[in-house]
């Protein structure tokens, strides 16, 4: 395919085809600069032989004994793995997704040093609001797709012309089919720049942020930077948690006297994943290259990945023993097989590492964020934020809502009620655009 470059007012971006097609579309004032680096399209097309011999590895895998619980306290059950590893072997076509991901605009560029995968869907409105929308670990863009249509089409999904969104969902580096850092140092300070420099090199002047899990540590992180053009960001994992909440967790005693039945459930969520759920987090906090084992099998790959927190792996473990709600087992499998053929395990758990080295204050902790944020405060989260908290955590608290359900893949699970969501949070800021 050969490069051609498009004039704009004395603008020039070299780019090839298909990505110029989609530049082309953008009004004058959202064209790219002129000391824009190149933007590559991407397409996504793995070998037969990576596919079969990923169903070779799911079908030699070597089991442990059955736990000696009737529950799930010694970790991903038996059974849940089995049959994750059955529809693996047998049922499950990567290829779908594959061209899933190929119906949509993807490209490269790079920032810093490094290739930045992202997905890039505009909107038909002419006066859609941009929006940068960052996943997290065990996430990835698979986590987003099911919000692109609803974002970018709303009159189509129940919305009027007034809700559109521009979407751009970029992969974290690493992670994905961005490229793997070879050097230390790239943390949710560094990857917040990166996005600034994205979206300014897409031409957008104004936009919003959203995330959750390290997509709202990068959000967060954006809000603090306040680039030129950020309005206001979204966050589905807020970071409210009070320092006296933070000093009694850390202690592992009793909930502080005085707090709210919601406080008190917060309380209660974070106590349990401290202690019963962040066995992976420290992992790759310390030792993420000891994970040898999550790159040579798939399932124990997916098992790793399975165990982030026990709301999800527990809905999770109900898909496979047919009782969908929200994700199913293509969906969950379609991540996972993401990470084995980008074979991104273990570059993925280094942005732990990266960030306990480089520290930048505590996954909870609040900030001290200036600009407008919104929170949605899914029931099932890892702990769901307490208004009274996010008040006092973000001043410029625009949007405050508890939907009936989701948890911590809330776009994933819940793209219907994310998208509503999104759509509410942000409409006190469009007036701005």
């Amino acid at each position: 395919m050969s490069a051609i470059t498009l004039s704009t007012t004395r603008r020039e971006l070299l780019l090839t085809g298909a990505a110029a097609a989609a530049i082309s579309l953008l009004p004058g004032a959202l064209r790219p600069a002129a000391s824009a680096a190149p933007i590559r399209p991407f397409s996504v097309s793995f070998p037969q032989e990576q596919l079969d011999d990923l169903r070779r590895r799911v079908a030699a895998t070597r089991w442990p004994d059955k736990e000696t619980v009737a529950d799930s306290t010694q970790g991903v059950q038996t059974e849940t793995a089995q049959k994750l590893a059955k529809h693996w072997a047998t049922d499950y076509d990567w290829r779908k997704m594959e061209a899933r991901l190929n119906a949509l605009p993807q490209f490269i560029t790079e920032i810093d040093g490094l290739d930045i995968h992202f997905i890039h869907v505009r909107s038909k409105h002419e006066h859609a609001l941009p929006i940068i929308v960052t996943h997290g670990w065990p996430g990835s863009i698979i986590e987003q797709m099911k919000i692109i249509g609803p974002l970018t089409d709303p009159t189509a999904h129940g919305g009027s012309e007034a809700d559109a969104f521009h979407v751009v969902i970029p992969s974290l580096p690493g992670y994905g089919f961005s490229g793997k850092p070879t050097a230390p140092g790239w943390t949710p300070v560094r990857i917040a720049k990166a996005w600034a420099t994205l979206m300014q090199r897409l031409g957008y002047t104004k936009y919003v942020a959203q995330g959750g899990d390290w997509g709202n540590a990068v959000s967060e992180q954006m809000a603090l930077q306040e680039p030129p053009g950020l309005l206001g960001i979204h966050t589905n994992m807020a970071a409210t948690v009070p320092a006296d909440i933070s000093k009694a967790l850390a202690a592992g005693g009793p909930a502080p006297a005085g707090l709210s039945p919601d406080e008190k459930r917060a309380y209660d969520q974070l106590d349990d994943f401290y202690k019963n759920g962040l066995g992976y987090a420290i992992e790759m906090n310390n030792r993420p290259q000891t994970l040898y084992g999550i790159v040579d099998s798939p399932v124990g790959l997916a098992a790793w990945m399975l165990d982030h927190d026990i709301r999800s792996y527990q809905m999770i473990a109900r898909v496979f023993d047919g009782q969908p709600e929200g994700l199913s087992m293509d969906d969950v499998l379609d991540n996972v097989t993401l990470y084995w053929l980008t074979n991104t395990a273990i570059s993925s758990a280094r942005l732990y590492w990266d960030n306990a080295h480089f520290p930048s204050g505590g996954f909870f902790d609040p900030r001290g964020i200036k600009i407008p944020v919104a929170v949605s405060a899914f029931p099932d989260e890892i702990y769901q934020a307490p208004q009274s908290w996010a008040e006092k955590a973000y001043p410029k608290l625009i949007h405050y809502n508890r939907p009936a359900k989701g948890g911590h893949f809330a776009a994933w699970e819940q793209p219907t009620l994310f998208t509503e969501e999104l759509r509410a949070a942000f409409r006190p800021l469009r007036q701005q655009i």
